[in-house]
């Protein structure tokens, strides 16, 4: 297989289905930024952090190729009249949602209260989650404004929505388990 193919050459790509579209379409933003996200997790995947959060982020970057060949798939060619899926694309399923909660809870019940908003930072590890938390937000935001042009699954949004979160609650553990400093965000006074 070729990496080049030259057919982009023109500023249009490709969508999983064949529909040509120019690069700066909002359906490859959202896919666009969610393999960003997915290389940004991969980062924190490679930090020295606890075998089960390596296996988590491992499922979730499968989970993000699934969702990314969603967000790549041009509706119209995505199932047939009958409703039957026409090019087999994988789905994203309630219990990947349930994965990440029931992770989120593990995680939570070890760490201390949240009193206030945290300040991104304390580890190198720590921004890592950080800021694939807000590439999540982002492509959350996009893949939100797609839906609203054109309807993708929910569980997609759904999806990008509770694995900021996670992210969010995978950087407490990590300050926690890294013995890093949690600064608190307490508005300076003027």
């Amino acid at each position: 297989m070729k990496i080049y193919t030259k057919t982009g050459d023109k500023g249009t790509t490709a969508l999983f289905g064949g529909t040509r579209v120019p690069k700066y379409h909002i359906r490859i933003d959202s896919y666009g930024t969610v393999d960003e996200l997915n290389s940004h997790i991969g980062l924190i995947r490679d930090q020295e952090i606890g075998a089960r959060s390596k296996e988590i982020l491992v499922h979730v970057q499968d989970r993000l190729f699934t969702l990314g060949a969603i967000l790549a798939t041009d509706p119209e060619k995505a199932t047939l009249k009958s409703g039957k899926d026409r090019l087999n694309i994988p789905k994203i399923e309630e219990k990947d949602i349930e994965r990440l909660e029931t992770e989120m809870d593990t995680m939570n019940d070890s760490l201390p209260p949240m009193t206030h908003f945290v300040l991104p930072g304390g580890h190198s590890t720590v921004s890592y989650c950080h800021i694939a938390r807000c590439v999540c937000r982002r492509a959350e935001r996009l893949a939100t404004l797609l839906h609203n042009e054109e309807p993708i699954d929910e569980r997609v949004l759904k999806y990008l929505n509770r694995l900021s979160d996670y992210l969010f609650v995978l950087a407490r553990k990590l300050t926690h388990d890294l013995q890093a400093e949690e600064v608190k965000w307490i508005p300076e006074k003027l």
